[in-house]
C-alpha cells in the first residue's frame, strides 16, 4: 500500500478493514488521482463475490460499466458470464471482478501507466483484503502492468498458462484472452475454451472449485 501524508481519502480508503468498507470508501470517494475522473458517470470498483478464492482483472470499465458502476456489464462482461458458466463458474457468485483502472478511459482507450500507477494502491488492496488463490488476467493490457517484467509478448504464447509473482505470494495467475478481443475475433474462442478447461482442471485438482449446495447454488 502507499500512503500519502497529504491525502486523507486516499489513505482512509486503504485504511479500510474489511472489503465491504474498502468498497465503500472506494465508491463514494469521488477519486482525483489522475485525469481519468474527469469524464466518469461512476467509479467501478468490481463485480462478484470477495469471498471468492477466484479473481479475475481487467483493463478498464466500459461504457456500461461506467453508467452502471459494476465491472464486466457490457457485452464483453456477458461474455466472460456464458464462458466461464461453461466450466460452472458464475460470476457473480464464485469470482471477484476488477481491472487495473476503475474508471472509464476516454472513447475506450487503453489505460496509460500514469493511470495505472494511479490506482494500483487500491487494486492492491482489493488483493489484500479478498486473499485470492488464483487471479485471472484478462488481456495483455492486464499481463502488462501486473507483470511489469512482461512488456514484449505474444498473447498467444502466454494465454492458457499459470505463472507466479514474487509480489503477490501464495497466487497463482493465469492470463485469459479479454473477452472484447474474442468479440472482435471469434476464431480465438476455440483457444479460450482450451484454456478456461484448462482452469477448471487447475481448480478441481486443487479444491478450488466452488461446492454447489443441494439446490445447484
Amino acid at each position: 500500500m502507499q500512503f500519502d501524508l497529504f491525502d486523507a481519502r486516499n489513505n482512509d480508503i486503504l485504511a479500510s478493514a474489511t472489503y465491504a468498507e474498502f468498497k465503500e470508501r472506494m465508491a463514494n470517494s469521488n477519486c482525483q488521482r489522475c485525469t481519468l475522473c474527469a469524464a466518469r458517470n461512476n467509479i467501478v470498483v468490481d463485480r462478484g463475490n470477495p469471498q471468492s478464492h477466484i479473481m479475475a482483472i481487467g483493463e478498464g470499465p466500459g461504457e456500461n460499466e461506467d453508467l452502471q458502476g459494476a465491472a464486466f456489464v457490457g457485452r464483453a462482461g456477458k461474455l466472460l458470464d456464458q464462458i466461464l458458466a461453461a466450466i460452472n463458474l458464475d460470476t457473480n457468485r464464485d469470482i471477484l471482478i476488477a481491472n487495473v483502472v476503475k474508471c472509464r478511459p476516454p472513447e475506450n482507450r487503453q489505460p496509460r501507466p500514469l493511470e495505472v500507477a494511479s490506482c494500483k494502491p487500491f487494486l492492491q488492496k482489493q488483493i489484500e483484503l479478498i486473499k485470492p488463490r488464483v487471479i485471472l488476467l484478462l488481456g495483455a493490457t492486464a499481463l502488462r502492468h501486473m507483470a511489469p517484467a512482461k512488456q514484449e509478448f505474444s498473447m498467444a504464447e502466454e494465454a492458457g498458462k499459470f505463472f507466479t509473482l514474487e509480489e503477490y505470494p501464495g497466487i497463482q495467475f493465469m492470463v485469459l484472452y479479454h473477452p472484447a478481443f474474442l468479440l472482435r475475433d471469434p476464431r480465438k474462442k476455440i483457444d479460450m475454451w482450451r484454456h478456461v478447461k484448462t482452469l477448471k482442471t487447475y481448480l478441481e485438482e486443487n479444491d478450488l472449485m466452488p461446492k454447489k449446495t443441494a439446490s445447484g447454488n
